[in-house]
Order: C-alpha cells, then sequence, then structure tokens
C-alpha cells in the first residue's frame, strides 16, 4: 500500500514520463493505482497514434498543395502569355474585351493558388516565421512602395506618420500581413481619398493602424473577416477572393502578434497590426 505522499509522488512521475514520452507501465497488481497506470498508459498509446496519424495528414496535405502549385503554374504561364499576345494584335472590340476578361480571370486564379499555397505552407510549418528586432520604418516604407501604383489609378493619397520605434517581426511575412490589409484599403476605398498609416509604441506591443474612409464593414460581419474566403456583404462584386486577411492574421498571431478591426458601414476601417516588442 502507498501512503497519500508516495501516491502523490508516484502520480507526478506517471505524468512527467508520460510528457517525455519515456512512461511505462510497472508491475501491474490489483490497486486501484495499478489500474490507473494501465488506463494512462491506453490514453497515451491512443494519443501517440493520434498525433501520428494528424502529422501523415499534414504531411499529404502539404504534398497535394505542392503538386496543384507545381502542375498549374505552366499552365497558367501559358494562358498568360497567349492572351497578353492577343491583346498585342488588332483585334475586333468584342474580341478583345473578351481576351481581357480571360488575363484578368488567369491573374485571379494564379493569385488565389498562390494564396492557398502561403497559407498551407504556414498552417504546416513549411515555412517557419524567423521574428528579430528590428525598426518599423523600413516596414511601412516598403509596404506603401508596393501599394502606391493602385492607389495612384485611384487618386488615393497614402500618408504614414514617423516610426521611430522597433519591435520583433518577420521582415518578409510580417510585409505580406501588412500588405494585405493596405491592399483591402486602397481597392475599397473611393477615389481622391486618403488612407492613414499610424505607429504607436505600448509596453509590450508595437501598433500600426491602417485607416482609410471607404464602404466599411457592417457590425454583424466584423467578427467574420479574417476567416477564410469570407467576403463582406457589401464588396462581393469587387475583385478578391477573400483570403488576404485570414492569412495576416495567420502570419501576426504565428510570431506572438494579432489583429484588429474597427469599422462602420459607410464610415471607413482601421485595422490595427499588433506586434510583439
Amino acid at each position: 500500500m502507498f501512503g497519500n505522499g508516495a501516491v502523490l509522488e508516484r502520480l507526478d512521475k506517471m505524468l512527467e514520463d508520460g510528457i517525455n514520452g519515456t512512461f511505462e507501465e510497472s508491475d501491474y497488481d490489483e490497486t486501484k493505482l495499478s489500474k490507473l497506470e494501465t488506463k494512462w498508459l491506453r490514453y497515451l498509446a491512443a494519443s501517440k497514434m493520434s498525433y501520428q496519424k494528424t502529422e501523415e495528414e499534414r504531411q499529404k496535405l502539404k504534398e497535394l498543395v505542392s503538386d496543384i502549385s507545381h502542375q498549374t503554374r505552366t499552365p497558367l504561364a501559358n494562358i498568360l502569355l497567349y492572351t497578353q499576345l492577343l491583346q498585342e494584335q488588332a483585334l475586333p472590340e468584342e474580341s478583345s474585351l473578351l481576351v481581357s476578361e480571360i488575363r484578368q480571370q488567369s491573374e485571379k486564379l494564379e493569385f488565389l493558388i498562390q494564396s492557398l499555397v502561403k497559407t498551407s505552407r504556414l498552417e504546416t510549418g513549411t515555412f517557419q516565421l524567423f521574428p528579430e528586432e528590428q525598426s518599423v520604418a523600413p516596414l511601412i516604407r516598403a509596404v506603401t512602395a508596393q501599394a502606391e501604383a493602385a492607389a495612384a489609378q485611384k487618386r488615393i493619397r497614402i500618408t504614414a506618420a514617423p516610426a521611430d520605434c522597433t519591435a520583433k517581426f518577420d521582415s518578409k511575412w510580417t510585409q505580406e500581413a501588412l500588405y494585405n490589409i493596405l491592399d483591402n484599403a486602397v481597392k475599397y476605398s473611393p477615389a481622391d481619398s486618403e488612407i492613414r498609416i499610424g505607429t504607436e509604441p505600448f509596453e509590450l506591443f508595437v501598433q500600426i493602424s491602417v485607416s482609410d474612409s471607404g464602404c466599411g464593414i457592417a457590425e454583424e460581419e466584423l467578427p467574420r473577416i479574417f476567416g477564410r474566403f469570407y467576403r463582406g456583404s457589401n464588396v462581393r462584386e469587387q475583385s478578391g477572393v477573400g483570403i488576404g486577411l485570414y492569412l495576416s492574421r495567420q502570419i501576426a498571431e504565428g510570431q506572438g502578434g494579432y489583429i484588429t478591426a474597427e469599422s462602420r458601414q459607410g464610415t471607413g476601417s482601421v485595422f490595427r497590426l499588433c506586434l510583439p516588442r
């Protein structure tokens, strides 16, 4: 028989061995503690099998996405090339419009596949995030430069306040996350409007805000906008696939940060990307 202290010590060792993956059942007898050891061993074995099955499925998904990406790259590139060649020829107006539509849809498909590949690689751990302490200013400059061409077409002004602070983030992937937010702001803002990028350091996080005066988001839709493929009811007629904000959230959370959104329909939106310090 075991005293209370000995029972607690043995249970503690069972849990510690279970965490380390070194648990083994001791000599079996009819005591309740021995029966507990038997059940604990069965639970660990089932958990290990479940984990292995999950890893196998994750590996299969990773291989499937990789195959899809590889197999579609060449056909899509050829379609885009042929449509470009057709656009350079003198075509009837109706044919020219059809070729232009084919090109737009092909570019949309290419963007969707690339986004799915990025998301899958983040979720399966193929792409690792490597956050390091660095200045926020170059991040904002790089993202603003990416969005300037699309903003210029709509005569939208992008203004960024000075960002004299540092945070801990992966430069490449965080550019992707912030660009997706800024790109949405440009896409859904009216012509001749302004988008403001602000930076505010706090004790634990640095907050980068993107404010626009676009169509806004209905209050009941705000909790769903970071879902994969979700698109607001008032923007479904515009181009987009609804994966950018989902990818941005994955990137932010993958390095210890988060994203929030504040909006009212018809009055614009404010997205805040918070990066750990």
